[in-house]
């Protein structure tokens, strides 16, 4: 029997949240950038609302029960040992990451990534003067697939230094298996590439859990970088609060320095005490947020197959964001999305944004990213005017 309501519709709009009050018709249901329209769990609530009473927020010290929250969630659900002394905390996996590629790289040194990708992936290379390197991923039977022969070309690169890993992968909702993982492992030793893992959407999976690239990467004899943060799973994005940890000690003081740089060293007491709260007392209702989210994607699902079958996206194995090939509507990813938001008053997020590298044969497919982490009945109401914004192209 279920303890939690997912069902509840919280208000949100006039509340400053960037999902439901950036400019739009009051009549938008807003289904793109990647947060949930879920009240986290009761005991990161009742943990904020107590330090909240506490009436002074300066300056925090994390302290060591942050540390063995997160060495005992990872050992608990992942079989993954965490050196605490290991572990660096910022304010998000993307000032993370920025602070990796200033750390572990120089100007003009090439960082590999593989497209689509979290459309933050290219403006942190950008920033820190790095050159793109992508690594296309191929669409095979419906299943988004690794070119191996590619990324071994690319890593092969005298200039390539760096590789971003985002395990699982937003936007396409794959979950790497424990092969590809090792596979990218070993072609990152072979040519001397620092291997980053984004593993930010690490709880969000159905059926099987995900494998950590950092004992693979021990497995295969390299050090490698992974950014975790309870943000998404918890939809805590708000409260600031992610975490980089390495096996490498001299990488480990260089992306510290590199933090500290960025002016991201700090963050807020709130952000503490809900990933205490997360780890240690928030498992159940992370479960059952999964095995909702998992009963919206099949009501999805259903949808685009008895509706609209012409309309095509691969399985969902994680994260809460389907990949919808809207190739067959006629219309190009951002003509699409902005229609449907006139139109059919639902917003998404175009594919474009996510693909920002030459052309190839796969990234002209046309495809927008739709969020499902909603109540029920606001995705049922979503979906009926999806369908009769589809059904309007076809007359």
């Amino acid at each position: 029997m279920a303890m939690f309501d997912f069902d509840e519709l919280t208000a949100r709009k006039g509340t400053n949240c960037v999902k439901w009050d950036v400019p739009m018709p009051d009549d938008v249901i807003p289904m793109w950038v990647a947060d949930m329209d879920f009240r986290t769990a009761p005991a990161v609530i009742e943990a904020v609302k107590r330090r909240a009473a506490h009436g002074i927020y300066g300056y925090t010290r994390v302290p060591q029960q942050y540390y063995d929250a997160i060495v005992g969630w990872f050992a608990r659900r992942h079989n993954w040992t965490i050196d605490p002394t290991k572990i660096i905390y910022t304010t998000g996996v993307v000032p993370a990451l920025s602070a990796i590629i200033k750390g572990l790289t120089k100007p003009g040194d090439k960082v590999i990534i593989q497209n689509p990708a979290y459309n933050c992936f290219f403006s942190s290379i950008r920033n820190n003067d790095c050159q793109l390197s992508a690594n296309e991923l191929v669409c095979r039977n419906g299943r988004f697939e690794i070119d191996f022969g590619d990324l071994e070309r690319r890593a092969a690169d005298p200039d390539a230094r760096l590789m971003i890993i985002c395990n699982p992968h937003n936007p396409t909702g794959r979950l790497w298996s424990r092969d590809e993982l090792k596979r990218i492992a070993q072609i990152c030793r072979d040519h001397n590439v620092i291997a980053v893992s984004d593993e930010i959407h690490c709880e969000l999976t159905y059926g099987r859990r995900y494998n950590s690239f950092a004992p693979i990467a021990a497995e295969v004899g390299i050090d490698s970088v992974v950014c975790v943060s309870p943000s998404k799973a918890f939809n805590i994005a708000g409260l600031q609060t992610a975490n980089i940890v390495t096996t490498n000690s001299d990488m480990l003081a260089r992306i510290d320095r590199a933090i500290n740089d960025n002016e991201v060293c700090d963050i807020n007491p709130f952000g503490v005490v809900a990933l205490i709260a997360a780890y240690n007392e928030g498992e159940q209702w992370l479960e059952e947020l999964c095995d909702y989210i998992w009963e919206n994607y099949q009501i999805t699902k259903r949808f685009f197959e008895e509706r609209h079958p012409q309309y095509s996206f691969p399985e969902l194995e994680a994260t809460y964001l389907m990949w919808i090939d809207v190739t067959e509507s006629g219309l190009d990813a951002d003509t699409f999305a902005a229609r449907l938001l006139d139109e059919g008053k639902v917003m998404l997020n175009s594919g474009t944004m996510y693909s920002q590298v030459e052309p190839s044969a796969e990234s002209n497919r046309q495809y927008v990213r739709l969020n499902l982490a909603c109540p029920r009945a606001r995705l049922e109401e979503a979906l009926s005017r999806i369908d009769k914004f589809l059904s309007s192209l076809k007359s």
